[in-house]
C-alpha cells in the first residue's frame, strides 16, 4: 500500500502513542470525562432506547465479549458497543467539542470500554485509547463541516471509534489501517437524524457507529481487508462525504502538539450544548421575575450555529418527545425561566405543562452576527424578557460553565455522577464506583470497573 494515505497517518499516530506518553494533566482530564460519561450512562438505563438496545443483545458462552453497563450480561464486542453507547448519549448530558463540525467525543467512550473488555485490558491503555479518540475526531472536526453536505458528524466517529478500538483490541499496522478504510466506508450517517423532529435514534447514531468500529476491527484482525484509500480514494471520504480535509499537521503529543481533550466542553444541565449559556442566562433573570404571568415576551439572540441546530423550525416551539426538547431553545429557556433550573424532570413534566406551553409561544430567537463572531471558541446567548409593567431584564452569558474557559469543578461533576447515578447505585456504592473511576488508570483490567456497577 502507499505510504502517506490518511489512514495510515492515524494508525501510526495511535499505535505510537504510550501512556507514559501522556501529561499527568492530560490523564486527569481524561478520568473527569470517564467520570462524567460513566454518570450520563447510569442517567439514562432505565430510557427506552436503552431498554430496547440491551433487550437485543444476545447472550454468548464464547469467543470475544463485553458486558452492557450495569448488567452481568457478556454479549458480542458490537452489542455492548452499541448499548452502552446509547447510555453515554441519550440524556444529551455528555460533553461536546466545538470547530467547524461540533460533535461529543465522550461517545468513543463506549467502543473503547467494549474493546477493552473484549482483550482484557487494562486501565491505562484503556486511556490511552480514549485519548488517541479524542485526538482523530477531534481534528478531523477541525479539518471540514460536515453538516452542510447533508452527513453527521457521527460520520468521523467511524475513525475515532475505530481506532480506540483496534489499540485495545491488538491490531497490527496493516490491520489497523484495514480496519479504518472499512469503518470509513460503512458507516457516513445522514444528518437527518438531527433534522426536524428528532427521533430516539439522535442518541442511537453514534452508538451505531461504535458498533461498526467493532465490527470492522474485529473483520481486519481476522483478515478481512478494506477499500483503500478510504480518504483520498476515487470515491473517499473526501470525494463524498467531506470535501478536502485541512487537517492539522499533528496530533496531540508529536512535537509538542497539545492534545484535544481538555478541549471538549462538559454539561452542567441535561440539554444540546449551544443551550448551555441560554440557560444560564435565563436563570439569571428568575430572581427579578416575581410571577411568571408578568412576562410579555423573551428574546433569544444566539449564534448562527445555534439558530440552525436548535433555534430555527416550527417544531422548536412545539416539541412532543425528550429528543425535540432538549433541542429546542424556546423550550429550554421557558423551562429555566419557570423551574430555575434544567433536569431531567424537565421534560418528563415539562413537556405537557399548559404554563410553559403559553410561555414558548412568547419567544422569538435571533441571529446575533456579534455572537455569531465569538463562535466556537465561545458558545454564547442573551435572553432579554420583556415584564407587563414595562420594564425589560437582560443576561448575557459567553462562556457556559463546564467550557475550559469555565470549567466544571470536581465537586460539581462529582455532584452531577451523585446525580444521574444515585437511584441506581444508592449514597454507598455511588462512592465506591466514584473512588475507582478516579483511579481508572490503575485497574489491572477494565473488566473491574464494570463490575462495580453491578448491584
Amino acid at each position: 500500500m502507499e505510504k502517506g494515505f490518511l489512514a495510515e497517518r492515524i494508525a501510526d499516530y495511535a499505535l505510537g502513542l504510550k501512556f507514559a506518553d501522556l501529561p499527568r494533566s492530560v490523564v486527569h482530564e481524561a478520568r473527569k470525562r470517564v467520570v462524567d460519561s460513566f454518570a450520563c450512562m447510569l442517567g439514562g438505563m432505565e430510557s427506552p432506547p436503552a431498554r430496547a438496545a440491551i433487550g437485543a443483545s444476545p447472550g454468548v458462552s464464547r469467543g470475544l465479549s463485553a458486558t452492557v453497563l450495569g448488567t452481568k450480561l457478556r454479549t458480542t464486542p458490537e452489542h455492548a458497543a452499541f448499548a452502552n453507547g446509547v447510555l453515554v448519549r441519550y440524556l444529551d448530558f455528555n460533553d461536546t467539542y466545538l470547530s467547524k463540525e461540533p460533535s461529543h467525543p465522550s461517545d468513543n467512550i463506549a467502543a473503547a470500554l467494549s474493546a477493552a473488555e473484549a482483550s482484557g485490558a487494562g486501565g491505562a491503555d484503556f486511556i490511552t485509547a480514549l485519548v488517541a479518540g479524542y485526538e482523530v475526531q477531534t481534528r478531523l472536526c477541525d479539518a471540514a463541516r460536515l453538516r452542510d453536505r447533508g452527513w453527521d458528524h457521527v460520520a468521523y466517529g467511524a475513525f475515532s471509534a475505530t481506532t480506540a478500538a483496534a489499540m485495545l483490541l491488538g491490531l497490527e499496522r496493516n490491520e489497523f489501517v484495514n480496519a479504518l478504510n472499512i469503518a470509513g466506508t460503512i458507516s457516513p450517517a445522514l444528518r437527518q437524524s438531527r433534522a426536524g423532529e428528532l427521533s430516539m435514534w439522535k442518541g442511537c447514531a453514534f452508538a451505531n457507529t461504535s458498533k461498526d468500529a467493532l465490527f470492522a476491527a474485529i473483520m481486519a484482525q481476522n483478515g478481512i481487508t478494506g477499500p483503500a484509500p478510504v480518504f483520498e480514494g476515487e470515491f473517499g471520504f473526501e470525494r463524498v462525504v467531506s470535501g478536502p480535509l485541512a487537517l492539522s499537521p499533528k496530533f496531540g503529543g508529536e512535537g509538542g502538539e497539545p492534545f484535544k481533550i481538555s478541549d471538549s466542553s462538559l454539561k452542567l444541565y441535561p440539554a444540546e450544548h449551544h443551550s448551555q449559556s441560554a440557560i444560564a442566562a435565563a436563570i439569571e433573570l428568575v430572581p427579578e421575575i416575581e410571577d411568571i404571568r408578568e412576562i410579555e415576551s423573551v428574546r433569544v439572540s444566539t449564534f448562527g450555529a445555534g439558530y440552525e441546530i436548535i433555534g430555527s423550525g416550527p417544531e422548536k416551539w412545539l416539541p412532543t418527545t425528550r429528543e425535540a426538547a432538549d433541542h429546542s431553545l424556546p423550550f429550554l429557556v421557558s423551562a429555566a425561566l419557570i423551574e430555575g433550573n434544567v433536569n431531567l424532570a424537565t421534560y418528563s413534566e415539562g413537556i405537557n405543562d399548559p404554563g410553559l406551553k403559553v410561555l414558548m409561544q412568547k419567544v422569538s430567537v435571533v441571529k446575533d452576527p456579534g455572537l455569531d463572531r465569538l463562535y466556537p471558541e465561545a458558545v454564547p446567548n442573551r435572553v432579554e424578557v420583556r415584564l407587563s409593567s414595562g420594564k425589560t431584564l437582560a443576561s448575557e452569558v459567553i462562556y457556559p460553565r463546564g467550557h475550559p474557559k469555565n470549567p466544571m469543578t470536581e465537586k460539581e461533576l462529582e455532584d452531577k455522577f451523585r446525580y444521574l447515578s444515585g437511584w441506581y447505585l444508592g449514597d454507598g456504592l455511588a462512592e465506591k464506583v466514584l473512588s475507582g473511576l478516579w483511579d481508572i488508570d490503575r485497574a489491572e483490567r477494565m473488566a473491574e470497573a464494570m463490575s462495580l456497577l453491578i448491584r
